[in-house]
C-alpha cells in the first residue's frame, strides 16, 4: 500500500486572471459561489487516497494558509513550503526537505477527472523517474494559411486549418532523485526539465489522458468554469 504525497504549486500571481486576482491569490478564486478551485483539487486528492499535501506558496501566502490551515476539514495533512522569490514550476520542489521517494506534482488551477491514484501507482510500479500526464487539444487558425517555395510561388493553401497537439496537463509524478540533481532555491521550470531530459537522453514517461481537463489560468476559461460549475462538479465526480 503506497502512502501518497502530493505537492501543489500555489505560488503564482495569476496575472492572466486579473482583476479576479487583484486581492486574492489565484488558487482561492471562487467557483459557482461554492468553493475555491484549490479546494476542489484538495478534495479530489484526498478522495483518491493522498494523505499528505504540501502547498508551495509565495504570492499572498498568508491568505492561502488561513483558508486551508492544517487540512483537517478535508481529512488530509496540509503543510506549506514558502518561496521568498518566484522559482517557476519545478524550483519550489528543491525547498521541500522531506520529499518521499516518489510524489505527485500539479498546478493549483486545474480541473480534471484524471485518476490521480492510478497515475501515481503506475509511476511507482514502472520505476519511472518522471511521468507526465498529457491530453489532446486542437488549435484553429482563423486565417487562410499559405505556403510557398524558395522563389516565392504558392505551393499550398489551407483555409482556417485545425492543428492537433498533445499538451502537458500540468500534472506529473517525480522521483526524489530528480529534484536532488537540481540547484537548490533557484528558478527552474517544467520546460527546462523536459528539454534537459531530452538532451541527456533521460526516459520521460508520457501518460495519455482522454477525459475532462480544464486549465482555468485564463479569464475566459475561469468564466466558463464558474458559469458551468454544476456540470463540471458532475464530471469531477464530486456530486
Amino acid at each position: 500500500m503506497f502512502k501518497m504525497r502530493a505537492i501543489i504549486l500555489a505560488g503564482g500571481k495569476g496575472t492572466r486572471l486579473k482583476p479576479y486576482t487583484t486581492l486574492i491569490p489565484k488558487p482561492l478564486v471562487p467557483l459557482g459561489g461554492e468553493c475555491s478551485v484549490l479546494e476542489l483539487v484538495i478534495l479530489q486528492l484526498a478522495r483518491a487516497g493522498f494523505t499528505h499535501i504540501t502547498l508551495a506558496v509565495n504570492h499572498l501566502a498568508d491568505l492561502v494558509r488561513a483558508y486551508f490551515g492544517d487540512g483537517k476539514k478535508w481529512n488530509v495533512l496540509i503543510d506549506y513550503s514558502l518561496e521568498d522569490k518566484p522559482l517557476n514550476t519545478v524550483g519550489p520542489l528543491t525547498l521541500i526537505p522531506d520529499l518521499p521517494e516518489n510524489f505527485l506534482v500539479m498546478n493549483s488551477d486545474i480541473l480534471c477527472n484524471l485518476n490521480f491514484k492510478k497515475f501515481y501507482e503506475e509511476h511507482v510500479k514502472s520505476k519511472n523517474r518522471v511521468s507526465v500526464a498529457i491530453c489532446s487539444r486542437e488549435s484553429v487558425i482563423d486565417f487562410g494559411v499559405l505556403k510557398y517555395d524558395a522563389d516565392h510561388y504558392l505551393t499550398e493553401f489551407h483555409e482556417k486549418p485545425v492543428y492537433h497537439f498533445d499538451v502537458s496537463m500540468g500534472i506529473y509524478c517525480l522521483s526524489r532523485s530528480v529534484v536532488e540533481e537540481l540547484p537548490k532555491g533557484q528558478p527552474y521550470g517544467f520546460d527546462r526539465l523536459m528539454l534537459e531530459g531530452i538532451k541527456n537522453k533521460n526516459k520521460i514517461y508520457i501518460h495519455k489522458f482522454d477525459g475532462f481537463w480544464l486549465d482555468i489560468g485564463r479569464t475566459e476559461d475561469y468564466q466558463y468554469a464558474d458559469e458551468h460549475f454544476a456540470e463540471i462538479k458532475n464530471k469531477l465526480r464530486l456530486e
